[in-house]
């Protein structure tokens, strides 16, 4: 809800410092160690560039206010305004995990606790690119043609960086790490469009791709083998576990009749556009979406169509009926997507 640079930066801040902490939690072990000095490192360099950015576009407009900046926009832009409109575009790509600033995103989700890795990856994900879209459009939407090409190049990198990486993993974990950039590349779809289409895209995209990551997460604390083997006749141990588990992984790859389905679509109908001058995008696009089933897959065929000796979980009740009502509304939205996107309109 920011409408000053400022309030943006110290949001920004207060998002990132305590998972800076979170990560590092799990005092006893190395990865989770090096997993939070390397968050703290590389975040203390993407602030480095926000502040830069925020600091050169303050001596070119003389407001940090996003309105004003926006209403000065539509005037020619001097160098200052575009050196900290780009600086202000990686700092935020590095909080979205955008290539080419996503190093740090394997390590820290591997590293982190679980828990805190399902809340980085899906709400603290969903609020830095909402506030992206909002700083883009309010302060910068009359330059779109100056930064739409940057945004691109950085949508084509991070849809190809995250799913042929995901590709090679052997951990779950790290899978769900790479898929989470993947994800990021479509979403920042919405980013390059900038219009309804991709507002209500992002609305659904976000609680989509949360509802099934958390899922996923969830059932992935109770594992002790974060490996594809660890997943190994995991559908005759716990049925529902598994039946919920591959309703999140089929929304994350797109399949009809699942809210990461429609999200998708939402988003390439957005790259579109009205005069389709977007076509190689969204084709890109939808070959690395495909790419994207063969890694989530991988997860369903270990639990459904190979033998192994799963290590028993313990779940109560409640367990299950979360996310048996978490894999209902990653359904439902599916079916009825205004459910959600007529909050868009209230």
């Amino acid at each position: 809800s920011f409408k000053s640079l400022l309030i943006l930066f110290l949001g920004i801040e207060i998002i990132s410092i305590p998972l800076y902490i979170l990560t590092g939690s799990d005092k006893r072990n190395l990865k989770s160690n090096e997993a939070s000095l390397k968050y703290f490192l590389l975040g203390s360099f993407s602030t480095g560039l926000m502040l830069m950015g925020i600091a050169l576009i303050y001596g070119a407009m003389g407001t940090f206010d996003t309105s004003v900046i926006g209403s000065f926009t539509a005037t020619a832009p001097s160098a200052l305004l575009i050196a900290g409109m780009l600086l202000l575009l990686f700092s935020m790509a590095f909080k979205a995990s955008v290539a080419p600033f996503h190093f740090w995103t394997p390590d820290v989700y591997d590293g982190a606790p679980t828990v805190f890795t399902s809340f980085m990856a899906t709400i603290v994900k969903a609020a830095v690119f909402i506030a992206f879209i909002r700083l883009f459009d309010d302060a910068f939407g009359f330059r779109q043609k100056q930064w739409q090409l940057f945004v691109a190049i950085l949508t084509v990198a991070t849809l190809f960086i995250g799913n042929i990486t995901a590709v090679f993993q052997q951990s779950v974990k790290r899978m769900l790490a790479y898929s989470s950039i993947a994800q990021a590349g479509f979403m920042m779809l919405s980013l390059y469009a900038m219009n309804s289409d991709a507002k209500e895209g992002l609305l659904l995209y976000t609680v989509a791709y949360s509802f099934a990551t958390i899922g996923i997460f969830a059932v992935l604390i109770k594992m002790k083998d974060y490996t594809f083997d660890g997943f190994n006749g995991f559908a005759k141990k716990q049925p529902l576990l598994a039946a919920t588990t591959t309703i999140f992984l089929l929304s994350l790859a797109g399949i009809p009749l699942t809210a990461g389905f429609l999200s998708k679509f939402y988003m390439l109908k957005a790259a579109m556009g009205g005069n389709g001058a977007n076509l190689w995008l969204v084709i890109f696009a939808v070959v690395m979406a495909a790419v994207s089933v063969y890694y989530y897959f991988r997860v369903i065929q270990s639990m459904y169509f190979k033998e192994g000796d799963t290590h028993p979980i313990e779940v109560n009740a409640p367990f299950k009926w979360t996310l048996v009502v978490l894999a209902g509304l990653v359904i439902l939205l599916g079916i009825f997507p205004n459910l959600l996107l007529s909050w868009l309109y209230f």
